[in-house]
């Protein structure tokens, strides 16, 4: 009989889900970007010729996977703590205010940085402000990737903490 998931483990699956693809579209950008540099390669070797727009997709491109893998990283314990001072203390009370702690810091900074998203997403958008390349990119559209990245970031870091009450013995 399978496992009933409590709403905290339906959140949590949930932005696993979530973080997962994340993960998968910035696994997508990398690939269209290695592909890009192929074309260009390909272009420049035997036609003598650019689709002068590389510079800035892989730029756009390296900023989307970094957001976009954030939550996936975090899912998958893959990015590095300094847990020094959170080792060093004993009492599961006090390690779980420092693990709630730093998570609160931290989504903080993510509530921070996402709001100045979305004013900057907001004016280009109202704007029609584009890049100043060749591809008149409309600049609302890479920094909605980040915009998102961050949401999922966001959402993965409620999702651990709440974990923290669902099993707190060994919530990392």
């Amino acid at each position: 009989m399978p496992r009933r998931l409590t709403p905290i483990g339906w959140f949590r699956a949930f932005a696993g889900g979530l973080s997962t693809v994340g993960g998968i579209l910035a696994a997508l950008i990398m690939a269209f970007m290695t592909l890009h540099i192929l074309y260009e390669i390909t272009l420049l070797s035997f036609f003598n010729s650019s689709t002068y727009v590389l510079d800035e997709f892989v730029g756009y491109g390296v900023a989307a996977m970094t957001f976009l893998a954030l939550g996936d990283a975090v899912s998958k314990r893959a990015l590095i703590q300094v847990t020094f001072l959170i080792d060093w203390v004993r009492a599961p009370v006090l390690k779980l205010m420092l693990r709630l702690a730093c998570i609160g810091l931290t989504g903080g900074l993510v509530i921070f940085l996402s709001l100045q998203f979305w004013k900057t997403i907001s004016r280009n958008f109202a704007r029609g402000a584009t890049s100043e390349t060749m591809a008149q990119v409309p600049l609302w559209i890479p920094e909605s990737l980040l915009l998102a990245g961050l949401v999922i970031f966001g959402i993965q870091l409620l999702a651990d903490a709440l974990g923290l009450f669902e099993k707190p013995e060994n919530p990392f």
